[in-house]
């Protein structure tokens, strides 16, 4: 059995796959293995070619339901939940191994720190936000990842098939004083800000939440 199962939901993700991908198979922890699930939501690029070596499990196009997919056929005793626009800093085997070998957290989950991949102010000031709402408000968002326990994982009901918001669900069941800060960034993709503006974007996130 794989100790680490990472779940990674996908979409005509050939492109952020070529970069995230990579950080994925450094883990090279002798007392860790680990498999890389792609959960395709009916890709019709390279993701599939892209992803050669990993499991592709196919699942209904939205995020929920594939996180669920994955899930749902991965065999470690820990899960990692990462976006495809999303490359883990170097560090971050360490850290979670750190993470889950500690007994304490079987009922808790870990996130990585929000980055961009942007070095404009307002890259950095959004940064900072996010750091703030994840530490006082207990909402860090799918793009800073999830390592839980699959037992605990299952126990609060894993992700439901939700259209938006999957990643507040679950944070919200896990609950605030579950959740732990890893010291490692989470470098996500500022694509979509640079289209739809750094107020405008965050705005939008605001009012579905």
């Amino acid at each position: 059995m794989a100790a680490l199962s990472i779940i990674v939901p996908t979409l005509n993700a050939a492109d952020h796959l070529r970069g995230s991908l990579p950080p994925l198979a450094v883990f090279d922890a002798v007392d860790l293995v680990h498999e890389v699930i792609l959960a395709d939501g009916g890709s019709g690029d390279d993701t599939a070619a892209i992803a050669a070596g990993a499991l592709l499990v196919t699942a209904a196009a939205g995020r929920g339901g594939q996180l669920a997919a994955g899930a749902g056929a991965a065999s470690g005793a820990w899960l990692l939940f990462l976006h495809a626009d999303t490359r883990l800093d170097a560090g971050w085997p360490a850290a979670v191994r750190r993470f889950i070998g500690d007994p304490a957290n079987l009922r808790r989950a870990g996130y990585f720190r929000f980055q961009l991949d942007d070095d404009r102010w307002q890259a950095r000031l959004l940064a900072r936000i996010v750091g703030w709402r994840a530490r006082l408000l207990g909402l860090p968002y799918g793009d800073q990842g999830l390592v839980i326990a699959r037992a605990y994982y299952r126990e609060i009901g894993g992700f439901k098939p939700l259209p938006l918001m999957e990643d507040v669900d679950i944070v919200r069941r896990i609950g605030a004083r579950n959740l732990v800060a890893l010291p490692v960034a989470a470098v996500t993709s500022a694509d979509r800000y640079r289209r739809h503006g750094y107020v405008r974007r965050p705005l939008r996130n605001l009012c579905c939440l």
